[in-house]
């Protein structure tokens, strides 16, 4: 379902070759790891900065790491990561054909909610890697990146629903974890998930239209023919 209202478009940059758009999200990986920003880092063992293809058209958001991302440094990797394949395989996609990332990058104490203060120093970040890879869709994964493109909002309202932001199309969802926890919303993230190639095809359409040159303005009217004076 495709929700028209128009939101706040991104910032426009110069487009980026493949290897370009690799070498940068190395270096934004690399400060990741090095991250001293917030408290985090002092309990965390490694930062989890991302993965996926530098050219991707989807790129997922999730919340943050949780104990098997904190161990190996890569998101999505435990009970919700086998879920997450399992989503991409229903659309006909691997997790190395999109780019998944957390809003926070290194793990909370005890799986907890990420404080206010950690998704401020964490943000800029993901902004980065947004305007790095340049997707088409971004799909956030539990409430917490959905607020950071549509805050006050509520997921139960919104879930599955594509919503324009410039050129491209956010589509809110359940967390994984969400369903696994609760049974009756797998169905709910099953079908919302299905959605997401048709949020595909409707962000193509939109870049394509911005790509297409503005009409020429008609050409004016000729003058009257001006009748000759008998004097």
């Amino acid at each position: 379902m495709i929700d028209s209202r128009s939101y706040s478009s991104a910032v426009d940059t110069p487009p980026l070759t493949r290897d370009a758009k690799a070498e940068l999200l190395r270096e934004l990986a690399d400060e990741v790891k090095h991250c001293q920003k917030c408290p985090l880092y002092k309990t965390a063992l490694r930062g989890v900065p991302g993965e996926g293809d530098p050219d991707a058209e989807i790129l997922l958001i999730g919340e943050a790491p949780g104990w098997h991302e904190n161990q190996q440094g890569r998101p999505f990797v435990g009970a919700s990561g086998q879920f997450l394949e399992q989503l991409l395989a229903s659309i006909g996609l691997t997790r190395k054909q999109v780019f998944i990332a957390n809003i926070v990058k290194h793990r909370p104490p005890d799986n907890r909610d990420p404080m206010p203060d950690e998704i401020s120093a964490c943000v800029p970040y993901l902004d980065r890697q947004i305007e790095i890879i340049d997707p088409k869709v971004i799909v956030t994964l539990g409430r917490f990146s959905m607020n950071h493109f549509f805050p006050g909002e509520k997921i139960s309202r919104i879930h599955g629903m594509a919503r324009r932001h410039g050129n491209r199309l956010i589509v809110p969802m359940y967390h994984p974890a969400a369903a696994l926890h609760q049974g009756s919303l797998r169905h709910t993230v099953e079908d919302d998930f299905r959605a997401v190639p048709a949020a595909v095809a409707e962000a193509n359409k939109l870049q394509a239209a911005a790509a297409m040159p503005p009409p020429e303005p008609p050409a004016p009217p000729a003058d009257p023919a001006k009748q000759l004076s008998l004097f």
